[in-house]
């Protein structure tokens, strides 16, 4: 049961990386980035649950509030009426973005093969999944051009990154979760101002766009 609940958990954490890709609409896009907040937080208290670890439930509870709650939030209020709000231009488009995370998702398997046989285990198996999520949000915030997309695809990195971290050592200490979460807040908090003064300074976030008005 503990290895088909990790693999289901991980399995949404990559399908939501994925839809991610396949969605243009800002507000959906924000959605499924609560959604991928979700499964990052029972993939924690799965390995909570497993390692019989009280203060891995308590980080659980913090990746909840934080990446499906408070995050999300703070990227709806980024996004305004009027404004464009669906990202209309990406350097790539949807179907070869789709290509290009499959592609990624076996580079990630073959990147995590020496991960994997230096511990293997049930947790470190999954290391792939959480590779893949990060190679995916890189992309994500290298071809898209609106700011508020930049942002997620920031955020799926970040993502990534957490999983990895608690597959690979059974869970992060809460101090170290607790100043990474930290961080990542700060760093949100610091973009959407930017993106706020962007709006009021440009009357929009899209970055071709404001090349074309510095042009």
């Amino acid at each position: 049961m503990y290895v088909q609940l990790l693999n289901l958990a991980c399995g949404a954490l990559l399908l939501t990386a994925v839809l991610v890709l396949w969605r243009r609409e800002l507000s959906i896009i924000i959605r499924v980035f609560a959604a991928q907040g979700v499964a990052l937080a029972v993939l924690v208290a799965i390995l909570a649950s497993h390692e019989g670890s009280a203060e891995l439930w308590l980080v659980a509870a913090g990746v909840l509030l934080l990446r499906a709650g408070a995050l999300p939030v703070l990227l709806h209020r980024a996004l305004v009426v009027g404004e464009q709000r669906r990202e209309a231009r990406p350097l790539v488009n949807v179907a070869a973005s789709l290509l290009a995370a499959a592609a990624l998702t076996l580079l990630a398997h073959g990147m995590s093969q020496p991960l994997i046989a230096l511990a293997p285990s049930p947790a470190t198996r999954a290391i792939p999944v959480a590779i893949a999520v990060v190679l995916i949000g890189f992309f994500v915030l290298v071809t898209r051009r609106h700011a508020l997309s930049q942002l997620v695809g920031f955020l799926l990195l970040d993502n990534g990154i957490t999983a990895a971290g608690f597959l690979t050592t059974s869970g992060a200490g809460l101090i170290v979760e607790l100043g990474v979460s930290l961080d990542v807040l700060f760093a949100v908090l610091v973009l959407h101002i930017l993106i706020s003064r962007m709006r009021e300074a440009f009357g929009d976030t899209d970055l071709d766009e404001l090349r074309e008005l510095r042009d």
